[in-house]
């Protein structure tokens, strides 16, 4: 089991363990989603009427499916959360572990 790079699970560890029945059972470990704080900023942008983050991820980060990302950066459990209020300011920032487009 692999996840494309653009996935949030990419990093996550999978697990496999061959129980007493005999037969291997896959599943991923927990996720942890990072402080938003450790991310480093691109830039702010402040929410329209009728965004949605698929589109906000392919025009600000080039890829609908890093909606995740800006989710992460900031603390949305609930993706829609995130588009409920207009004006309201999202951090779009680089994946964890990149400082200035750099992997570190």
């Amino acid at each position: 089991m692999s996840f494309p790079p653009n996935s949030r699970y990419h990093a996550t560890e999978v697990i496999r363990r061959a129980l007493s029945d005999g037969i291997e059972r896959t599943w991923l470990a927990r996720r942890f989603p990072p402080d938003p704080d450790s991310l480093a900023g691109v830039q702010d942008y402040r929410v329209s009427d009728g965004d949605r983050l698929d589109n906000l991820a392919a025009q600000l980060l080039g890829d609908p499916e890093l909606y995740w990302q800006i989710c992460d950066a900031n603390r949305a459990m609930r993706p829609d959360e995130l588009l409920e209020e207009t004006g309201r300011p999202l951090r779009i920032t680089l994946p964890q572990g990149m400082i200035g487009g750099t992997i570190v």
